[in-house]
């Protein structure tokens, strides 16, 4: 299992999406959120959306690999959704914030961690204000957060800086195939 993270706005998603181009049996397994779903956004495919009620009544049963509160929404990396792929023969690659990352690195020694940062903090709140998606107060409560994220970097296993998409992505390719072809 490959763990990928960083600050939001530093294009984890992207470079996952540039990988699964190059490796088709990469599969993300979609998280749970308590988020409201964004302009473009379907349930199942960015996120399974939840109510607060949903998402505990799976915290209870034990749904979850590993769940937190960031910026005011819960998210969680569903079981099931990681064992389905993993049933299917395919390699997995998840998508998550700090504490969640660090939750699963102690639950799975062997996995392979990556931090995405971006290439600086101008270039992050350009980013998340592009995105045009959030209020201002969530975006300072995602650049606060980031500063925590960023002080981690040197916890994961690979830090990539996305300051060139191209370069980045054949970075991540490379890490992944390594990791892959080790399995």
């Amino acid at each position: 299992m490959i763990i990928v993270s960083g600050p939001s706005g530093a294009g984890k998603g992207t470079l996952i999406r540039r990988v699964q181009a190059v490796f088709p049996f990469v599969r993300t397994a979609t998280s749970a959120t308590t988020r409201p779903m964004r302009p473009g956004e379907q349930d199942g495919r960015e996120y399974h959306f939840l109510t607060d009620d949903e998402f505990l009544l799976h915290v209870g049963h034990g749904d979850f690999l590993e769940h937190v509160t960031y910026a005011g929404n819960r998210y969680g990396t569903l079981r099931e959704e990681v064992e389905r792929h993993i049933r299917d023969g395919d390699s997995v690659i998840l998508e998550i914030e700090l504490r969640g990352a660090r939750a699963l690195r102690d639950a799975l020694p062997d996995a392979v961690s990556i931090f995405v940062e971006p290439p600086s903090m101008d270039e992050l709140i350009r980013r998340l204000r592009a995105r045009d998606t959030e209020a201002e107060a969530d975006i300072q409560a995602r650049l606060a957060e980031s500063l925590v994220e960023l002080g981690a970097r040197q916890e994961f296993n690979y830090q990539i800086r996305n300051d060139d998409l191209d370069s980045a992505a054949a970075e991540m390719a490379r890490i992944v195939d390594a990791v892959t072809r080790s399995v």
